[in-house]
């Protein structure tokens, strides 16, 4: 069966950037000119997904605004003969189905997608962590739905990172079956690097088959006193293959200061018009003071 859904969680409080995000979403921050949560929407509906559900809780108003006609700025658009921004308003209610069900208690990311199960029916989804911002010529999702296409079961995206590392994310025990995919083992949790089964780390990509749904029921609270989607899919291990996948592509995570930041300085180098002169400026930077700027010379490299 196609892969046609996608659930995006975005209910928590963002405590990592507070004061901002006393008012406002973490998912609505710009990175450039688009809010993060546009980032993922798009690769959502360039993957092909046709219906996306957005977990919200309180204070979340704002992502709805961000995806709903707004009769008024389009009118003044209109009317100030600003096509251009007419148009790119426009396509942002235009490019998916979007829909909305609320985290009523902060319980963790299983209990956020176990709250969409109604939309979901019984359809393989996508679950797309907007924390996790990939940039990549062939979307990330769209890897993967490729790879669930050609053989079945859950696909999971993994990333290696340093042994320091590990004790942040969730971690699979893998099983090499071909070129950046792997057969999981198992799966930890946020294991203590001692522990960790390797450096193959859980990314906010997955796609998922129905059956995690009565996993999660079953589930309880896990690491943070959270119901955690790892241990619901270590569950379904026991029933289904899953599979890990390393993906092309390079991520950000802008839950994160620094991840944030690296974003915005990636994104401004592609950006047609701000690209050039925004290079200029790191460049001026580097110049003045060379040590504080290390990692704008990095970012401004590969690129």
């Amino acid at each position: 069966m196609r892969v046609r859904k996608a659930i995006i969680p975005a209910a928590g409080w963002g405590t990592r950037f507070l004061p901002a995000t006393k008012a406002v979403p973490k998912e609505m921050f710009p990175i450039v000119d688009k809010p993060a949560i546009q980032y993922i929407v798009e690769e959502a509906v360039k993957s092909g997904i046709e219906d996306i559900i957005i977990v919200t809780g309180r204070n979340k108003r704002g992502i709805e605004d961000h995806f709903d006609r707004c009769h008024d700025l389009e009118y003044f658009l209109k009317e100030k003969g600003k096509q251009d921004l007419l148009r790119i308003v426009r396509e942002i209610s235009e490019m998916a189905d979007v829909h909305y069900v609320r985290q009523k208690e902060q319980k963790g990311l299983g209990h956020a997608v176990l709250c969409a199960r109604k939309f979901i029916g019984k359809e393989p989804f996508a679950v797309i962590l907007p924390d996790d911002i990939i940039d990549a010529e062939k979307p990330c999702l769209k890897q993967m739905i490729e790879i669930y296409e050609q053989k079945g079961g859950a696909v999971i995206a993994v990333e290696k990172v340093s042994r320091e590392e590990v004790s942040r994310y969730g971690v699979v025990k893998p099983e090499e079956v071909g070129k950046g995919l792997y057969r999981i083992l198992d799966l930890v949790e946020k294991p203590p690097v001692e522990e960790a089964p390797s450096d193959l780390a859980v990314i906010g990509r997955y796609i998922l088959p129905p059956e995690i749904f009565k996993h999660l029921e079953k589930t309880r609270p896990g690491a943070g006193g959270e119901i955690q989607l790892t241990d619901a899919l270590r569950s379904l291990l026991k029933e289904q293959t899953l599979y890990a996948y390393e993906f092309a592509g390079t991520r950000y995570d802008t839950g994160d200061k620094l991840g944030f930041l690296k974003a915005t300085v990636a994104f401004a180098l592609k950006h047609p018009q701000l690209g050039q002169p925004f290079r200029s400026y790191l460049q001026e930077v580097v110049g003045q003071n060379p040590l504080a700027a290390k990692e704008e010379v990095a970012v401004a490299h590969e690129h």
